[in-house]
């Protein structure tokens, strides 16, 4: 899941998981599996699954006999997704692209999407698969991140990597907070041929635990990393030590909480 899926290899899943996990998606991961598990859904494909943030909590809530799928573009997300279930568990693992699945017709009652229809190239094409592989009634459930002016942490890993680049400064933050308009997305959803689809708009709050990590997480954890060295010129340490001045300056005040807005969208096949 990104602009360029492909670019979530070497460090990224890791710097991702450990630094921004805790701070971007726990809270919202806990909405979405609480959704999508009620109704008790026995088949269920998460897309863009990352590095297993939603597949964790949605193993933790399906019944027993249930089956999870866990899909994802970039086979190295997927290796640190593996490494926080059990042997045993009932978790099915598929590299594979959300555009064009390797699923047959009907086969879930579930499909799940974090934060990741955002990085879709085609989100029409995505959409349309996600209804194919829906049984009739079953329900596709994502969220997508609001503005970055309602996501101030946004701001931070936009603008002060920014300082360090003269011109056209790297942009791999505009791509997560570019599809936050309601209407564009239920457009988008409309034009795929989903007709059942509700929305809510979701104000949280979180507390940085760990304001180092989540500085890393936000400059190591994603391709803003590999633009970063590809320009040259400017230590990522150096860019990560003033992400990190930015959000205790910017956080402080208010006991290291910051807002996140996103919206959820349910989606439900005739």
């Amino acid at each position: 899941m990104s602009g360029d899926a492909s670019g979530f290899i070497g460090d990224i899943p890791a710097h991702y998981d450990a630094g921004l996990g805790p701070n971007l998606f726990e809270g919202f991961a806990e909405l979405l599996a609480e959704a999508a598990c009620s109704g008790a859904p026995t088949a269920v494909l998460e897309l863009a699954a990352g590095t297993g943030i939603v597949s964790r909590k949605l193993r933790d809530r399906l019944p027993a006999g249930a089956s999870l799928t866990v899909s994802d573009l970039s086979a190295p997300m997927l290796e640190v997704a593996r490494a926080k279930f059990a042997p045993q568990e009932t978790v099915a693992f598929a590299v594979a692209d959300a555009l064009r699945t390797p699923f047959p017709d009907a086969a879930f009652d579930r499909v799940v999407c974090q934060f990741g229809v955002m990085f879709f190239p085609d989100k029409r094409a995505a959409f349309r698969e996600a209804r194919r592989v829906l049984k009739p009634g079953g329900r596709f459930l994502f969220n997508a991140f609001g503005p970055m002016e309602a996501n101030p942490h946004s701001q931070i890993a936009y603008a002060v990597p920014a300082q360090f680049f003269a011109g056209e400064p790297p942009g791999f933050y505009k791509a997560p907070f570019h599809y936050g308009d309601p209407a564009k997305v239920r457009a988008d959803l409309a034009a795929a041929g989903w007709r059942d689809v509700s929305h809510e708009t979701l104000r949280i709050r979180r507390r940085i635990a760990d304001a180092e990590a989540f500085a890393r997480g936000l400059v190591y954890g994603n391709p803003l990393i590999d633009e970063i060295r590809a320009r040259g010129g400017v230590d990522p340490e150096t860019v990560c030590a003033a992400v990190h001045r930015a959000i205790e300056v910017l956080f402080a005040p208010t006991d290291m909480t910051f807002p996140m807005e996103a919206t959820v969208f349910v989606c439900t096949a005739e």
